[in-house]
């Protein structure tokens, strides 16, 4: 039996199995044997994936440009054109949980396992860090996981010109890692918009930990208004809450879940071995694709503003009218924030980093585009041992083959 061969055209013949080969010319597939002789089959052959082999890094917004709507302004419309259109043949329905101020039963549980996969993750973390280094750059956002810091020229920081755009890397906190959003913690998720003189008076409290309040976590220090009858409109913005005396006291929620305690810095125990790091890595990983699912499935729901022009977030029906927009042009809107639907990557920051291949030491300023990127809660874990999972895979390129030098680079085609 002669040894198999791999076909890189068409007219080549390939093997399958020990004892047939495949022939593929002029769009057929013929199967030879050893001594029998099988029909010619016409047949298409598409290889399809969700993930594709490489993808592009992620694109850097300038602070003088605006983001780009999830869904673009002119589908927007049309879409809306639609549904009136249809509204108008058919009876009005009423008004579905959460707009009428109801929770959305199915979702309380999502909301607690979103909110002790944030505390997970967070205590996982400062663990990790313990053993494995991240640096940050002291004049910009750049993070690096790794002990000696990336030489790209990529710093936009203080008097980055003085340096050449060289980083300067000092110890980096959880902080650099999780970026931490605020929002304002709203008691009535259908009260009225929080204005520019309430600013200072209203909590700030992570924009995650809002979602999760808002879709039925209770904490004590954050109350809200929960409501057991749907509210009654009495115009587009206009709302009055139903009777409720009718209705038998309260019971206590079947869904409800221990929330977790996050662990102080004084009192964090680095893993003792590879073993343990490796563990710890798998299970923070985990936490953060739980974290970040269940916040998609929250958002599908009870809806989350993103400013246009800058990073501030507002869980809710609508933005509030605080006037402390401070991103470029902002004279012209009043300080006034530029509300549009919000993604994931607004609410949970990603903050890719540089991905270190296992076969390289340092990375190496020629060969930046040979170089992928991954969310630093990702490489992190990938470093520590865990396996990268498949939809951080095309970014990362770890098909790509890294050149040693400069020279064998020049010779890629």
């Amino acid at each position: 039996m002669p040894p198999p061969l791999v076909a890189k055209g068409m007219g080549e013949v390939l093997p399958l199995g020990a004892s047939f080969w495949y022939s593929i010319k002029s769009g057929q597939l013929k199967i030879i044997g050893t001594q029998n002789f099988c029909q010619v089959h016409h047949c298409a052959m598409v290889v399809r994936s969700n993930h594709p082999q490489n993808a592009d890094l992620p694109r850097y917004y300038s602070k003088r440009e605006k983001k780009p709507f999830p869904i673009p302004i002119l589908e927007l419309r049309r879409t809306a054109r639609e549904r009136l259109k249809n509204a108008k043949k058919l009876p009005r329905k009423p008004t579905p949980p959460p707009r009428n101020g109801m929770l959305v039963q199915s979702l309380i549980p999502v909301a607690y396992e979103v909110m002790n996969a944030r505390i997970l993750l967070t205590n996982n973390l400062k663990r990790l860090m313990k053993v494995i280094p991240v640096l940050a750059c002291k004049y910009c956002n750049e993070i690096h996981v790794g002990a000696t810091g990336h030489p790209f020229k990529t710093c936009r920081g203080l008097r980055a010109d003085h340096r050449k755009g060289l980083h300067e890397w000092i110890t980096a906190t959880v902080e650099d890692v999780l970026t931490p959003i605020e929002t304002f913690h709203l008691s009535d998720r259908l009260g009225k918009r929080i204005s520019h003189e309430e600013r200072f008076s209203i909590p700030r409290i992570p924009a995650v930990v809002e979602l999760c309040v808002q879709a039925g976590v209770d904490l004590p220090d954050f109350p809200i208004k929960r409501r057991r009858k749907p509210v009654i409109r009495l115009g587009r913005s206009e709302i009055i809450d139903a009777d409720e005396d009718d209705l038998p006291d309260p019971r206590p929620c079947k869904f409800k879940k221990p929330i977790l305690d996050e662990v102080p810095d004084c009192e964090i125990v680095p893993p003792a071995n590879a073993e343990e790091t490796a563990s710890l890595s798998e299970a923070t990983l985990e936490a953060w694709e739980t974290l970040r699912q269940g916040a998609a499935k929250l958002m599908r729901k009870y809806p989350v503003r993103v400013c246009g022009y800058c990073p501030e977030v507002h869980v809710g029906p609508s933005g509030h009218k605080a006037q402390n927009c401070g991103a470029y042009k902002h004279q012209q809107r009043n300080g006034q924030h530029g509300w549009q639907s919000a993604t994931l990557d607004d609410l949970i920051p990603p903050r890719y980093v540089w991905h270190v291949p296992e076969t390289v030491l340092e990375l190496q300023r020629d060969l930046r585009n040979f170089y992928g990127q991954a969310p630093a809660v990702v490489e992190l874990c990938v470093q520590g041992g865990a396996a990268v999972p498949e939809c951080y895979k095309p970014t990362m390129r770890l098909d790509i083959g890294i050149p040693t030098n400069l020279r064998e680079a020049e010779m890629v085609v």
